[in-house]
């Protein structure tokens, strides 16, 4: 359903790990390599912006959100410090103007590295939350358009990389020496240039909330 975002995805994430978690203690600190795997959700903000083409000015412009495989590789150079890439399977977005008069859709790829913060990192805490900031590069492709006025049809939509800068708040679980159940949110600033037919017609904000709940592996 149209911006269904999925705060619950980290709520149901929390609500397991509080089901699973065992009363085993342990460390959780500098030199772990980890991957994070998990359904991964991109809800962009509901007012995405406008667009003028066709001879038509302040086309209300709306992106769709989706879900798909989400994974990420990490590594802890300080008890409390490390870096992590977030990448995916590609997302698709359905794009709907002005209404329906022009409809389409996009995939894309979201790079995004973060320098994390953890606090409790280096203590035998089995609950970790972290924090980081970032980078994200997104790679646009696959675009497609069709107009439904006056026949027009399809028309060469085309929309720019973006970089952008990005916020993220997790938790991890720990369950045993390896294994812990992961929740993480990004906020991600995506804004694209988009051209119909050769000419610009303006500018789409995406910048979503991205929300990935499943599991770490630490090794």
């Amino acid at each position: 359903m149209r911006k269904s975002a999925l705060p619950t995805l980290l709520a149901a994430g929390l609500a397991a790990a509080a089901v699973t978690t065992s009363t085993q203690v342990l460390a959780y600190g500098q030199g772990d390599f980890f991957t994070r795997v998990g359904a991964t959700h991109v809800s962009p903000e509901s007012d995405n912006g406008s667009i003028d083409a066709l001879g038509l000015t302040d086309l209300e412009v709306d992106v769709d959100s989706d879900t798909n495989l989400g994974f990420t590789l990490g590594y802890r150079f300080h008890d409390k410090l490390g870096v992590e890439l977030l990448a995916a399977l590609p997302f698709k977005h359905d794009i709907n103007i002005a209404d329906g008069a022009v409809t389409g859709s996009t995939k894309h790829l979201p790079p995004t590295v973060t320098l994390q913060y953890y606090p409790l990192g280096g203590t035998e805490s089995q609950v970790q939350p972290y924090a980081g900031i970032g980078l994200n590069y997104t790679r646009f492709f696959d675009e497609k358009a069709t107009v439904h006025l006056n026949n027009i049809g399809d028309v060469d939509l085309d929309l720019d990389d973006s970089w952008g800068v990005a916020g993220q708040l997790g938790l991890d679980v720990l369950l045993n020496d390896n294994w812990a159940v992961n929740a993480a949110a990004w906020y991600v600033d995506i804004d694209t240039d988009a051209s119909v037919n050769g000419t610009e017609v303006g500018t789409v904000n995406i910048d979503p909330w991205v929300f990935m709940v499943g599991a770490s592996y630490r090794f």
